[in-house]
């Protein structure tokens, strides 16, 4: 038998989600060299933390998290040659036999292979222990553990570097968050028959290394459980400018279904005019209890908080989002608005979105407007809010008419 058909059978097949690698190595090549207690341990701050143990019936002889001086245990000795990684019987071995945890477990036979990272630094030991000795112990064994060592060695440099990333990015986070790395900029909303702004969706810019768009650096937040503290930031930025609008205008934000559901969300509109926001949620957001969410959102809504589903048309997930959340606002993807005056594909669906606002007592506003076709036609089709570079460039400075001077001015 392989040392990968030792492992996988040691494998539930009926285990519900993932497997734990590190745990059924341990398991497997226990049961296979017919010791009592096999572990992985971790060398942190001078002693041996257990990180994984398979001790069936002597748990209380060793369990995750227990941890020994490194003085006091054979690992040491084994790291710098005074002890053989394989010993089939400590009472020949002086040094193991002196040692007071030889006596105390006890230890009558130990197998060990050092743990060590891609640096070459010792991460820990991965041993086998039985409580008697085993004189039938062998080198073959010991390959056999070895083995099995280098595959846990394998797994703990994978788990080490996605550590250090993790952690790389929670800083990269932080600093954005302690050193204002980000700055927001305003794209105006226009109303398409008069061509003024109605309102302004505020939008990140990051300043900060490593230059990146605002979705990576969102999406980053969000993989180390940082995406609440971020949009939060930037919510509580945008909503410091809303004395700066006309008092006809409204601010639109953006915020993720995850950060909405939280106490820190509902607190930054306690003294706010919610009936002059625009709460945006993208298409692209996965939403795990829409009956939640709209718990959260009820009460704000109540007092005026206007709710929109951003990048409709652009997946599954946005018609979901329609449905569920009924909006107020629905606001069409980009991938719609372009060449939607040469493509009758998109311009019927884009009628179809304008039939269901209609039915609804929903607004549609388009998104990513560029070329004065795709303005005409979009009106043509009876939308009569939209936004895009061809209206108006998201700017730090909130738009001025002498900006939009060369727009027909059609209804």
């Amino acid at each position: 038998m392989t040392s990968l058909d030792l492992l996988t059978s040691d494998i539930d097949p009926q285990t519900d989600g993932p497997v734990d690698i590190l745990q059924s190595a341990l398991s497997a090549v226990r049961k296979h060299l017919g010791m009592d207690v096999a572990y992985l341990s971790e060398f942190v701050d001078g002693r041996s933390v257990f990180r994984r143990v398979d001790a069936p019936g002597l748990e209380a002889l060793a369990k995750v998290g227990d941890s020994h001086s490194l003085d006091d245990v054979y690992c040491q000795h084994i790291l710098e040659g005074r002890l053989p990684e394989l010993i089939p019987n400590t009472a020949n071995e002086p040094l193991a036999a002196s040692m007071p945890i030889t006596a105390a477990i006890p230890i009558g036979s130990h197998m060990s292979i050092p743990i060590r990272l891609k640096d070459g630094s010792a991460y820990g030991m991965f041993c086998c222990i039985s409580r008697k000795p085993n004189e039938t112990l062998n080198a073959r064994d010991l390959g056999t553990m070895r083995v099995f060592a280098d595959l846990a060695t394998r797994q703990i440099n994978n788990d080490v570097a996605e550590d250090r990333q993790r952690a790389e990015k929670r800083a990269r986070i932080e600093n954005v968050l302690s050193s204002g790395g980000f700055s927001l900029v305003y794209q105006p909303i226009f109303d398409l028959g008069q061509m003024t702004p109605v309102g302004y969706e505020a939008l990140s810019r990051f300043s900060a290394e490593p230059p990146r768009t605002p979705d990576i650096w969102f999406n980053e937040a969000a993989e180390v459980d940082m995406a609440e503290r971020l949009e939060i930031a930037a919510m509580a930025l945008a909503l410091a400018k809303l004395p700066d609008l006309a008092s006809d205008q409204y601010l639109s934000v953006n915020a993720s279904p995850a950060t909405i559901v939280t106490p820190a969300f509902a607190e930054l509109f306690d003294d706010k005019p919610l009936h002059r926001i625009l709460l945006e949620i993208t298409e692209h957001a996965q939403v795990d209890d829409y009956a939640v969410l709209l718990d959260a959102l009820e009460p704000l809504r109540r007092r005026g908080l206007k709710l929109g589903i951003d990048d409709a048309g652009a997946g599954y997930s946005s018609l979901r989002h329609i449905v569920q959340l009924r909006p107020d606002i629905v606001k069409l993807d980009m991938s719609l608005t372009r060449d939607v005056d040469t493509d009758a594909a998109r311009r019927a669906l884009v009628g179809a979105l304008m039939f269901y606002a209609r039915e609804t007592s929903a607004m549609v506003i388009a998104e990513g407007i560029e070329t004065q076709n795709e303005l005409d036609t979009l009106k043509l089709l009876g939308v009569r809010k939209g936004q895009g570079y061809f209206l108006a460039r998201p700017d730090a400075a909130l738009w001025k008419p002498a900006k939009a001077a060369g727009l027909k001015h059609t209804a």
